[in-house]
């Protein structure tokens, strides 16, 4: 017998080493390091056999090549569809990634139901439960299809031989890293494993028209389990968000092929399964308290849709030699940057001041547009001013306190205009060019402390 060889592989980044270190030098990560066997000679030719093309390719001239103009597959659920960029797309392979629980499993369900019923045959491939479990799921999501297929396995080469019967449309594994390649000598979730499930995975949905969406967990900080080049591999990324104690659900797109990595789709999670929000601002407003300080109001865009929320601050004195600055849904260091700004640049003394600012719903912004209205609620409650109920403010903020212009103004102000606010606060440089709202007035404005005092009266 011949001895194997092992090496050791980082789970994080996939860095091998031949002998075990505690700390990953590739990625910094400690105790990632797991011992795998070498693979075989036969082995070692999985990810190259894996190509997008049966038989030899020959190079061809790009004007040569002769594309026909598929359309996407679009769905009865809107928001997937614009996350996707306008549906889905034959051939494609798309990750989805999320907390545990936080319904990705449904969704896709929701999905594979509705391209069942289309006629489109699904192939729906469990690794973590068996088929009576996932009946029970679907009759609680009352999914039934002539169409729709559920397959309970792990092995790569029975479930290759399943897709070749059935010749499905779409396919989801739910998750591959509970799939293993038999011919890899590791354990199933390891960095060689999910490499070439992966990599035989992505010849199937190109070589056969396929599109096969794959799930994937994901770590304590939020990435996907395993190393980063499975995200490299896919067409698309995927991103399932949402606090356990709130129902609704944002669904990103972080990597896109086809589409906007820009687009976010909002659902909420019900008894019944995941619902699609049409009006996301109606939403992220509706339980805004009025008369309150440290309130203001923004037009976020996110993707193609602007976005109306409520971003909340509360500065109050430190007992601390340092003061605290905590934010959520905010980047805090860009939160610090806007207090420098205002202490310098309009006189607020906020050395000695906690700062605690939070997008209300939940959401994540980070578009620079948001930082006249993070600047103003800061001065709102510092002051103890309310600023008005029917206030929007958009416009990003300058280190010398100056108010820059931002992207797509008037889709901003009609969205604010079609929710009933009176006035919107934007930098004066956004002014003209484009018609104005009925029934909304338009303020521009060229420095911060210039829209303070039209805010909060000083």
């Amino acid at each position: 017998m011949v001895k194997r060889k092992t090496k050791f592989t980082c789970q994080a980044c996939g860095y091998e080493s031949p002998k075990w270190m505690g700390k990953c030098p590739g990625c910094g990560a400690w105790n990632t390091l797991t011992e795998e066997l070498e693979p075989s000679k036969s082995s070692r030719k999985l990810t190259f056999t894996a190509s997008m093309n049966e038989g030899n390719a020959k190079p061809v001239k790009l004007k040569e090549v002769e594309t026909i103009q598929e359309p996407r597959i679009k769905t009865d659920n809107n928001e997937f569809n614009r996350v996707l960029g306008g549906g889905i797309v034959r051939g494609s392979l798309v990750l989805i990634g999320g907390d545990p629980g936080i319904g990705k499993s449904t969704l896709l369900l929701q999905i594979s139901s509705y391209l069942s019923s289309k006629d489109q045959g699904v192939l729906y491939i469990s690794g973590e439960e068996s088929v009576k479990q996932t009946k029970l799921r679907a009759d609680r999501l009352s999914v039934s299809s002539d169409a729709l297929y559920v397959l309970a396995e792990t092995d790569l080469e029975f479930i290759t031989k399943a897709i070749e019967e059935i010749s499905p449309s779409f396919v989801v594994i739910d998750s591959i890293q509970t799939i293993y390649h038999p011919e890899v000598q590791s354990a199933p979730g390891s960095v060689s494993q999910v490499r070439e499930c992966t990599a035989e995975l992505m010849r199937l949905a190109k070589s056969k028209g396929i599109a096969i969406f794959i799930v994937g967990h994901v770590t304590k900080e939020g990435n996907i389990a395993g190393p980063r080049l499975l995200e490299h591999m896919v067409d698309s990324v995927l991103y399932f968000e949402g606090e356990r104690h709130h129902s609704y659900r944002i669904l990103r797109a972080v990597k896109n092929r086809f589409g906007s990595t820009n687009e976010m789709g909002i659902f909420e999670m019900k008894e019944e399964g995941l619902e699609e929000v049409h009006n996301p601002s109606e939403i992220f407003l509706e339980e805004r308290s009025k008369g309150a300080s440290g309130s203001t109001v923004v037009a976020s865009m996110e993707g193609t849709r602007p976005v109306l929320v409520e971003i909340q601050a509360l500065v109050s004195p430190t007992s601390f030699g340092n003061p605290r600055r905590m934010a959520t849904g905010l980047d805090v260091n860009r939160v610090s940057l806007l207090m420098a700004v205002l202490e310098k640049r309009v006189g607020l003394l906020l050395q000695n001041q906690d700062a605690y600012l939070k997008v209300a719903g939940g959401v994540k912004l980070d578009e620079p547009a948001i930082d006249l209205a993070v600047a103003v609620s800061i001065a709102s409650s510092f002051r103890d001013q309310v600023s008005s109920a029917t206030d929007v403010l958009i416009g990003e903020v300058g280190l010398t306190g100056e108010v820059r212009r931002v992207s797509r103004i008037e889709q901003r102000v009609q969205e604010a205009a079609k929710l009933g606010f009176k006035r919107v606060i934007i930098p004066k440089k956004n002014m003209g060019n484009w018609s104005v709202p009925a029934g909304i007035e338009v303020v521009g404005v060229d420095h911060v402390g210039e829209a303070l005092k039209v805010t909060l009266g000083g």
